[in-house]
């Protein structure tokens, strides 16, 4: 697959994988802060991770999930001054899509990074993610409406508990979700010629979720933890 042009991606599938916010300063060793990347350079390096990464990826997907799409297509979010942030998702013909912004791109400190980002976002496709959640939310929803009935409430208050019942049931697995895709995605990496554990340092820079009842994401500690888990089985 050729990279597209740089577009702007509007619908959102699975909400984003990186939990937004500024990035965590890491400290350096006096004498070892890096230079940041060019504009060039770091455009450079995401075309050549994507380039790798894809062909893995759609094997992966061909090898676990038989009769799936597995024709992914990388595009880039440019709208200037958004939080680093990457998601998957679906276009109207159910192609897998995954996003990456600028900020993610520029934020990066290596190939590896990118690659296992994208390794996880792939995995979620791989995983049938969108679809669980889909089918949470949708019991969610049934439940909670059942009950606002049962106790009586209006039109307006079972609407009212539908959707809440709908958030709730699509948060309930995210986490779990998250940790599929950082299991798949460590594979797929390792795969790629990449280096998961290193990758995987980008956990170190972003803001912690920790462990919040019905968070989108589980603890940084946890998910590093499962990429060093899934390496040493590799």
């Amino acid at each position: 697959m050729r990279l597209p042009a740089l577009i702007l991606i509007v619908a959102m599938g699975l909400a984003g994988c990186v939990p937004t916010g500024t990035p965590a300063p890491v400290a350096q060793p006096a004498g070892a802060v890096p230079a940041p990347q060019s504009a060039r350079a770091a455009a450079r390096q995401f075309v050549e991770v994507v380039e790798t990464v894809e062909p893995v990826a759609e094997r992966e997907c061909r090898r676990h999930a038989p009769g799936a799409n597995c024709d992914f297509q990388i595009v880039v979010d440019d709208r200037p001054g958004q939080p680093p942030n990457a998601f998957q998702t679906l276009d109207a013909q159910g192609r897998p899509v995954i996003a990456f912004n600028l900020g993610l791109i520029a934020e990066a400190r290596n190939a590896d990074e990118l690659a296992f980002v994208m390794g996880h976002e792939a995995a979620h496709h791989i995983a049938g993610h969108i679809d669980r959640q889909r089918q949470a939310a949708a019991a969610g929803a049934v439940i909670f409406a059942g009950l606002a009935t049962l106790t009586g409430a209006d039109e307006s208050g079972v609407r009212s508990a539908q959707e809440l019942g709908a958030a709730v049931g699509a948060r309930s697995y995210s986490k779990e979700f998250e940790l599929e895709a950082d299991r798949l995605g460590t594979i797929i990496t390792a795969r790629a010629g990449y280096d998961p554990l290193r990758g995987a340092e980008f956990f170190t820079r972003i803001p912690d979720p920790g462990n919040r009842f019905l968070g989108t994401h589980p603890p940084n500690a946890q998910r590093i933890q499962t990429v060093r888990d899934t390496v040493a089985g590799l």
